[in-house]
């Protein structure tokens, strides 16, 4: 009996050291005092002659022990722990995990090091890449920044705006311009996405679209064609919201490219909702069909442009802000453009509550246009 369970003991001993023998990774058995009682062909092979016995340390090449010794803790306190070790001018994951004898008592450690020289390698030129493109990224926003409306003035009318991009690049975009005494256009827009892409397409919106056209219908029809002329990939478009105020009669005439939010004309006892239909500006259709629509306004009213990552903030309470509290909350505030954005962002903050506009997973743009 005695000697069958020797064989049988024999047998499995043989056949586990042939598998670890086979591993890649280095393998050892150090006792509590430092000692190597085992170690596997892979490690023999990578730090020259095995002799049983001899110190953990001086199998790596060193006359002294590490500074950071897990195989003491491993066998004193009986976890597993880890670290990494330079051997041979090579970088080394070494885990350590506790033995325990026949009576439950730790006497040992395995040791298992793996060489992960190549991943940290790699790992380096990955935080390399990252630091390049975050400096990218950061050149890009502050190209995308500059784009936006600072030094529009005009004594006769009271703009501000709002820009707040959920990342580093915005695919939102808002812009006023002069087009000659009289007339003035505005236009905010959304880029389909977020990132490097979609703001891209803001850099090209300002810098294609018609800014002295009278007609919104027939720039948005121009700038569609051009779109359409750079080839973009079929998931990106871009909606539009365009609109050329007469300065003189006060008639605001605008058209709108599938922007989804209805932007409105507030004012004393006054609210019109500029709805107005058309496809984003995108490769879908060969012509687009857009149309001017005309509302005339008074003086102290204001026309309040946004896009759609407004609307969807939602509370602690995941309710969803809407237009009709926005629309009261610009409706019960006086003062200029400006003093109403205010308001509003911060009615917004107190909404979301502790989230903030970090709340929205969109974009948020918002501006006012007011006649003095």
């Amino acid at each position: 009996m005695l000697q069958e369970f020797t064989n049988e003991f024999m047998i499995n001993y043989s056949f586990i050291e042939q598998v670890v023998d086979c591993m890649h990774d280095w393998v050892r058995v150090v006792d509590i005092n430092g000692n190597v009682l085992y170690m596997n062909q892979a490690m023999e092979n990578g730090v020259g002659e095995y002799i049983q016995g001899m110190k953990c340390y001086n199998a790596l090449g060193r006359n002294e022990p590490c500074e950071n010794c897990i195989t003491k803790k491993s066998v004193f306190d009986g976890d597993i722990h880890e670290k990494e070790e330079i051997i041979n001018n090579r970088v080394y994951s070494v885990m350590s995990s506790p033995m325990k004898d026949s009576e439950g008592r730790l006497f040992a450690s395995v040791e298992v090091l793996r060489d992960i020289t190549l991943m940290k390698q790699l790992q380096k030129q990955v935080k390399a890449q990252n630091r390049r493109l975050n400096k990218e990224i950061e050149t890009a926003k502050k190209l995308q920044l500059s784009l936006l409306p600072k030094d529009f003035k005009d004594e006769r009318l009271d703009f501000a705006y709002f820009y707040n991009p959920c990342e580093s690049l915005s695919g939102d975009f808002i812009n006023i311009f002069k087009i000659d005494n009289t007339h003035v256009g505005i236009y905010i827009a959304d880029v389909s996405g977020h990132g490097v892409s979609s703001s891209m397409l803001t850099v090209f919106l300002k810098s294609t679209i018609d800014k002295k056209q009278l007609s919104p219908s027939v720039a948005l029809t121009k700038f569609y064609k051009d779109f359409n002329e750079i080839e973009m990939c079929n998931d990106l478009y871009i909606t539009v919201f365009s609109a050329v105020l007469d300065l003189e009669s006060l008639e605001l005439t605008y058209s709108n490219a599938g922007h989804s939010v209805i932007p409105f004309v507030f004012g004393e006892n006054r609210l019109d909702l500029l709805q107005s239909a058309g496809i984003p500006i995108c490769d879908w259709l060969p012509e687009p069909e857009y149309v001017d629509k005309i509302v005339h306004l008074r003086k102290g009213d204001s026309l309040f442009l946004y896009t759609d990552g407004l609307v969807d903030l939602r509370n602690s309470e995941n309710v969803q802000i809407g237009e009709e509290k926005i629309l009261n909350i610009l409706q019960n505030t006086e003062g200029n453009a400006s003093f109403k954005i205010k308001r509003l962002r911060k009615e917004l903050l107190d909404y979301t509550g502790k989230g903030g506009l970090s709340t929205s997973n969109d974009d948020i743009t918002m501006s006012i246009l007011t006649i003095k």
